[in-house]
């Protein structure tokens, strides 16, 4: 009796599946001071997102994630806590010198990586623009995402007999 056979797989899944060993790929290949999640967290903070909960929203981890590894970044230099100006509540998040210095070498490296990876498929210049658009679908799909979330808390307080 013969094993049955998988079915062929899509697109999809060999996308999934690809992306999946990608990202298991540059964890190996972060430099030794960071983790992935640091990686991830030093990546937003760089690009401009300096507010815990903005944090926790674009990278999909909860309130507690955020500040355990903010708490891990601050304490080898990397990140900074500053009051938002006038409300003492707010923090706000920076990349220290050193910060900038690890995301860039981090950057380089996972870089160099995915350069050579591209290299192997039929048009590495295609890879990357591909792989480049991921970002900003994630954001579109975030956007939508909470405008249907906000649309329905909206909705759901208008209706009569709701609690306000």
């Amino acid at each position: 009796m013969t094993e049955p056979s998988p079915p062929p797989q899509t697109d999809t899944q060999h996308a999934i599946r690809s992306l999946a060993r990608l990202a298991r790929m540059l964890e190996r290949m972060m430099p030794a001071r960071l983790t992935m999640a640091d990686f991830r967290m030093l990546s937003a903070i760089g690009d401009g997102e300096a507010r815990a909960s903005r944090l926790a929203h674009r990278l999909a981890v909860g309130k507690p994630t955020v500040s355990a590894t903010v708490d891990s970044l601050v304490k080898r230099g990397l990140v900074t806590r500053t009051a938002h100006g006038a409300d003492q509540r707010a923090i706000d998040l920076a990349l220290t010198i050193d910060g900038v210095t690890v995301l860039a070498d981090a950057d380089a490296a996972l870089g160099n990586a995915l350069d050579r990876i591209a290299a192997e498929t039929p048009d590495a210049d295609a890879t990357l623009r591909a792989l480049a658009q991921l970002g900003p679908a994630l954001d579109t799909l975030l956007a939508a995402r909470d405008a249907r979330l906000a649309g329905g808390a909206h909705a759901a307080a208008s209706r009569p007999g709701a609690a306000g």
